[in-house]
């Protein structure tokens, strides 16, 4: 936890993405200067124990059993591609518990390429499944050895958990027409090059929630926080100092 004694900010607890972990979060968004920043493992996910869940509903309750273990009545959820799935989940089942959303590389529904999918899903092919999803998450201008070091630690990842990951994505559909429900601020944050979910899947999401902002960081892909962490973490500083607590 960074800034905890800072009681006067809301808590905002960063969500990673499928096969992540909390170094998802470079340290820019995770040591953000003037905000308590919680950055979590989801079970059977880096230094978390347990086995992974095959459903965004059932991690959402991961979410609430961690703010309750914590006495965190509100926060702001900032969830990354799956971890923004279950931040949508969240703000449409238990909003009481939620003062703000950050979404980045999100849409309302997740559409996993069918090779990524089929590949995840056999230890043998385990391997090229990692690589084609880091290859696939970044911008092609992206240095080869920042993927090299993001496939080496997705590996570390079990297969099962994976796999699980890509199955709760696959099943995640809120239905655009209900995002209008959600009223909170929101800013949505996506890499112009995001080959994993389309900007149009942001713009529409953005179109569908009251208020909510979007910015495109030109030249970056899914992993926009990894590839622009300064940009990232200047907009979501700008949007945390809107919320009030």
């Amino acid at each position: 936890m960074h800034g905890d004694n800072l009681h006067d900010k809301p808590p905002v607890i960063l969500v990673h993405g499928a096969g992540g972990t909390h170094l998802n979060w470079p340290p820019q968004i995770r040591r953000l200067s003037g905000h308590r920043i919680i950055a979590l493992d989801l079970p059977g996910h880096g230094k978390s124990e347990g086995i992974g869940r095959q459903d965004i509903t059932e991690y959402g309750k991961v979410v609430t059993a961690f703010m309750q273990e914590l006495r965190l009545y509100k926060a702001v959820l900032v969830g990354f591609s799956m971890g923004a799935a279950i931040a949508l989940s969240l703000s449409m089942h238990t909003r009481n518990r939620l003062i703000g959303l950050g979404l980045i590389g999100s849409g309302a529904k997740m559409q996993i390429p069918q090779d990524i999918f089929e590949m995840a899903s056999n230890p043998s092919t385990f391997d090229s499944a990692v690589n084609t999803i880091i290859e696939t998450s970044y911008s092609n201008s992206t240095d080869s050895q920042i993927k090299k070091l993001a496939i080496n630690k997705m590996s570390e990842t079990r297969q099962t958990v994976l796999y699980g990951d890509l199955l709760a994505c696959k099943a995640f559909d809120e239905g655009e027409s209900n995002m209008n429900s959600i009223n909170m601020p929101t800013v949505l944050i996506s890499g112009a090059e995001d080959r994993m979910t389309s900007l149009k899947q942001a713009e529409r999401l953005r179109d569908q929630i009251g208020g909510a902002q979007l910015h495109t960081l030109k030249g970056a892909g899914h992993l926009v926080m990894i590839e622009e962490p300064d940009k990232v973490a200047d907009l979501l500083t700008g949007f945390l100092n809107q919320i009030h607590y």
